[in-house]
This record gives structure tokens, sequence and C-alpha cells, in this order.
């Protein structure tokens, strides 16, 4: 048989018992998760920025990054919300490279599953506590979401998941937004489909538990770009892609339609300066209609201290080790951008 079982792993309540969030850093999630809902609901008409690294592989380098979030998040306040992303488990399309840090805390020694559980749970504990920006992280793995439910504000389903049922009915137990990315062919129905499920409520299999959901109101569409089948990029953020998606949701009950543009991955076609364009083309096109207007929510930014990406060996502080990101000075000026256009 080819599994080794290498030990039995702590189940969630016990590392959240021995890795608890203060009574302070509760109240402040609360207060967070209540106003990112509001925009995904309409409610609250700020702008969502969902911006950080590619992946987070040094907790020093990404607990610097996320402290200069602080001051822009507090000059831009009526204006957007920003929510950091931590992304600590990385989805690789051919299964090699690095995997984040909830399989290797050190990218240069051998996985450690149990440590990287421990590593992800006190990294998202420290933001919040140090800088009270509760985050965005991918669910890659449902059955791992749950060490980390008392953390998040945001949960991503990547474009590689989204068509996976144990991920949509996952979704369906979520109290937070959880962004449904368009699958790497680009088709909006699959994406659509994937909210569908995610706002039904589902009886199935958890953990070894007979679980019922009650369904996420909150599942929306995030927009990546696509790749054909000849593997040429076809981007999905121009004008006509988000009134077809406005059109899209227009034959559905869906709740609370919104949608977050990624202005990275396919939509880039992971040529990171190019995030600075498609940023400021998607604000003018929800400045041109009113519907995209109210359907595009916020947009997601890959962003680090250095622009670009580097080997893993290659030791430059505040560099992604996956796909390049913009760095802190274009980062900050874009953000101003945002908040001025949006």
């Amino acid at each position: 048989m080819g599994f080794t079982f290498n030990r039995k792993l702590p189940i969630p309540k016990e590392i959240k018992a021995d890795y608890p969030l203060s009574a302070n850093g509760r109240l402040q999630k609360e207060q967070r998760d209540r106003e990112i809902r509001d925009v995904i609901t309409g409610a609250d008409d700020r702008f969502l920025i969902i911006v950080g690294p590619c992946s987070a592989d040094n907790e020093t380098a990404v607990m610097d990054y996320l402290h200069r979030l602080v001051p822009l998040q507090e000059k831009i306040r009526d204006k957007c919300i920003i929510i950091p992303r931590i992304y600590t488990n990385k989805p690789r399309t051919t299964g090699e490279g690095y995997k984040g840090m909830v399989h290797q805390p050190n990218p240069e020694t051998a996985p450690d599953l149990l440590e990287g559980l421990i590593a992800i749970r006190k990294l998202h504990i420290r933001n919040i506590e140090e800088t009270g920006l509760t985050a965005a992280d991918e669910m890659l793995y449902p059955e791992n979401w749950w060490y980390l439910t008392d953390l998040l504000s945001y949960v991503a389903v990547g474009a590689r998941s989204v068509e996976d049922q144990h991920h949509r009915m996952t979704v369906s137990g979520f109290d937070v937004p959880a962004g449904m990315k368009n699958p790497t062919s680009g088709h909006m129905s699959v994406m659509l489909n994937s909210v569908v499920a995610a706002q039904h409520a589902h009886s199935f299999i958890y953990r070894g538990w007979d679980v019922d959901t009650t369904g996420n109101p909150l599942a929306h569409t995030i927009l990546r770009g696509a790749v054909n089948k000849r593997g040429a990029v076809l981007p999905n953020y121009h004008y006509e892609d988000l009134r077809l998606l406005s059109e899209l949701y227009a034959q559905t009950a869906l709740q609370n339609p919104a949608c977050i543009v990624d202005v990275n991955h396919s939509n880039s076609n992971k040529q990171y300066l190019e995030q600075i364009r498609i940023s400021k083309e998607i604000l003018n096109s929800r400045r041109y209609s009113d519907d995209i207007h109210k359907l595009v929510k916020g947009l997601m930014i890959e962003s680090y201290i250095e622009d670009g990406c580097q080997g893993i060996h290659d030791k430059i502080y505040g560099k992604s080790i996956t796909d390049p990101c913009l760095g802190w000075e274009k980062t900050e000026r874009l953000i101003y951008d945002i908040a001025e256009n949006c």
C-alpha cells in the first residue's frame, strides 16, 4: 500500500486550546467580520482590497509587511477595507514545489505538518493581535479549515478546487465571505454553480462526522482569468466580462451578488506590474456602469516587500518564493489610487 501513516495529528479543538485568540482579538475579529459582511451584502459601500504575498513563506517578513498596511488602512478607512492575504496553503499545478507554511514552516527544511498547523495558527493570531487586520487565506484542504475557523474573515476557493463537491459543501457551513474563483478553463457557469452549491444547505461527511450546514449567503465569485486548450491566457477583467457576469447573476436567484477581481494570475499572465493597470481599468468600468459598480466589491492583489520573485534558496528578504508580486512602494501608491477612485 502506498500510504505511510506517520502520526496522528491533534484535532482542531486541541490546537485551538493550545494557541487561543485573546478576548480582545475575538472582539476585533467580530467587528471586522461585520464590516466585511456588510460590503458583500451592499449595506456598506466601501471597497475591499485583498492584498498580500502570493504565499506566507516567512513569518518575520510577512509580519513586517502586515504592519506596513496598518497606517494605510487608517488613512483610507472611509473608502476601503484592507484584508491582508496570509496564504498558508499553496496549490501546485504539477504537485511539485513549495506547498505553503502548513507543509513547511521553513521552506528549506523537510515538511512537518504538525509544526505547520501550529505555525499558521500562530501567524494568523499574531496578525490579529498586532495589527487588528483579520486576514484572508485559501481553503486548499477542506479538512484543515477548522484549525483556523476563529481567525479568518475571508476565505478563497481556488481555480483548481472550485469544481470539487467537498470544497463547495464545506463553504456552505462558513459564516464569513467565501470567494469562489472561476476554474482554469474560465467557464463562468461553473463558477456560478459553485456559488449556488455554497449558498445551499447540505448534509455530508466531514472530518469523520455526519454534519449539516445552513448554506452561506456570503459566497460570491472571483474572476482570475483563464487558460484555453492551447495554453493561451484569456483575461476576464474587461468591461465586457464584468457586464456578462452581471447579466448571468441576474438570471439566478443567488443572494448578495458580488464579485472580487483577482488582478494577477491569468488576468495579468503573472506579469505582476500589470496589476496596476488592470486595477485602474476595473475602477474605470465601475465608474462607467452602475451595474458593475454594484457587482464588483473589491480587488485581489499579490504584493510583498520586494518586486518579483526568487528561488527558495536566494534568501532575499520580503521577496516571493512562488508567484511574482508587486513591491511595497508600488503597492502603497496603488492602494491610495484605489481609494481615490473607487
